[in-house]
């Protein structure tokens, strides 16, 4: 018969990785529970709603923009065509200013041309000025014969005569210019208006054949 060593009990075999083959607790399953991978959970129910709210702030800031910048290019367009209205207008300002101070001149040059003055180097200079003076857009008017315009003439002397039907421009004193539609200055003119109390030609001899007495 065999002694047995006081003390000792005999203990279950443990392996060697240190396991033991006790059932695992539920608390351990949980654990294994939650640390299992989530690839199968369910795709969202619905749009996401904060996603959209962006986009359409983003669509809002968008036609805002585009509508400041379609009233920029328009304030630009309107801001150029004043620009250039200003500068036609100043550069007709100066070229009117500038003409108007040789009137005197193209005064002399026409008169010297009436009275046959105008020969030689002079009349070279003279006609060299006056087309200069016509590509500036420089235009001369008022001829003898036309209806009297106070708009465009200055009547400097007056009559009457028994030609006319209207008032009426007889002589040209001095010639009137003109830069487009601008006037720079008047046609100073002589007018001839109708003698007081005349009836016109054409009802003279109307009334000459209705008085005259019937022959037959």
């Amino acid at each position: 018969m065999s002694e047995e060593t006081p003390g000792f009990e005999e203990k279950p075999d443990v392996p060697a990785d240190g396991t033991t083959d006790e059932p695992k607790t539920a608390d351990s399953a949980d654990r294994a529970g939650e640390a299992a991978p989530a690839g199968d959970a369910s795709p969202s129910a619905g749009p996401d709603v904060a996603l959209l709210a962006q986009l359409d702030q983003a669509r809002t800031a968008l036609t805002e923009r585009t509508a400041d910048l379609q009233r920029l290019q328009a304030e630009y367009q309107n801001y150029r065509r004043r620009v250039e209205r200003d500068r036609v207008t100043v550069k007709e300002i100066a070229v009117a200013s500038l003409l108007t101070e040789l009137l005197p001149t193209l005064d002399d040059i026409g008169r010297a041309r009436e009275h046959g003055e105008l020969v030689g180097g002079f009349k070279s200079v003279a006609e060299s000025l006056e087309t200069v003076a016509a590509k500036m857009g420089l235009q001369q008017f008022g001829k003898e014969g036309e209806p009297f315009d106070p708009t465009v003439h200055e009547a400097l002397m007056h009559s009457y005569a028994p030609d006319v039907t209207e008032t009426t421009c007889v002589a040209i004193l001095q010639p009137g210019y003109r830069i487009g539609e601008r006037t720079i200055r008047p046609a100073r003119v002589a007018v001839a208006e109708p003698q007081p109390g005349a009836a016109p030609k054409a009802e003279d001899a109307g009334d000459a054949d209705t008085d005259a007495p019937d022959k037959g």
